[in-house]
């Protein structure tokens, strides 16, 4: 499990964005912090591996506790994502510079928070591949430097459809190596099944997923998606 930590000094807010991070596969909330000195302790109590960190705190800024954690050893330090009303863009910047690994800028729905941590885990999950090498070719670094950032979006149906959700449905099954029945497709993405069923068979229409069939002993096909190649 990802251990996650949401930093917001709005409760309300904080609680929401919280339970966005428990529909996704993979990843746990293992706690709160409203302001910059409780993030700061939790940090360096609960060892998370990723901030999901508001800049505007009562007592500084989000950017302050990434300033005050690039002090620490790169091993020990979790990865940090931006969530944000501040699209000022001194504050991308100075996130950028200070290693986040993405910025959202609210407000936000579930669908486009999961892209990004569908996003994240697979650079998670790359990196930890590579540990294993001596080295990288440049294929191996492309590929590490692009799964940090959301796929591209199919293009956009009639209305109807969602670009977030197509999205977030897409990298899930990036992230999933393999196939998914619609059912696992929803859960992973906190969507309803009957949502994920809809949007994927827009995906294979386009070209983007392959519909696949697995038949079992009551000789009825069970659907299975995965990304086209």
């Amino acid at each position: 499990m990802i251990r996650t930590l949401v930093v917001d000094d709005d409760f309300r807010v904080g609680q929401i964005h919280s339970d966005y991070v428990r529909r996704v596969r993979a990843f746990d909330v293992v706690g709160r912090a409203a302001n910059v000195a409780e993030a700061l302790a939790a940090v360096r109590t609960l060892r998370p591996d990723l901030l999901l960190l508001d800049i505007f705190l009562p007592d500084g800024s989000g950017l302050d506790v990434l300033r005050r954690l690039s002090q620490d050893r790169a091993d020990t330090r979790p990865d940090a994502l931006v969530i944000t009303a501040d699209h000022d863009i001194s504050s991308v910047r100075a996130a950028m510079k200070l290693g986040a690994v993405g910025y959202l800028v609210k407000p936000f729905g579930s669908a486009d928070l999961a892209e990004r941590l569908h996003a994240y885990r697979e650079l998670r999950d790359r990196a930890d591949a590579l540990s294993r090498t001596a080295t990288a070719d440049q294929a191996d670094v492309d590929a590490l430097f692009s799964a940090a950032r959301p796929p591209a979006v199919p293009r956009i149906p009639a209305k109807g459809h969602s670009a977030p959700t197509l999205s977030a449905i897409h990298q899930a099954l990036r992230a999933s190596r393999g196939a998914l029945s619609a059912a696992e497709a929803a859960e992973a993405t906190g969507v309803s099944r009957a949502t994920a069923q809809r949007y994927l068979s827009y995906l294979v229409k386009e070209g983007t997923v392959r519909l696949e069939l697995r038949y079992g002993t009551n000789g009825r096909p069970e659907h299975r998606y995965r990304v086209a190649r």
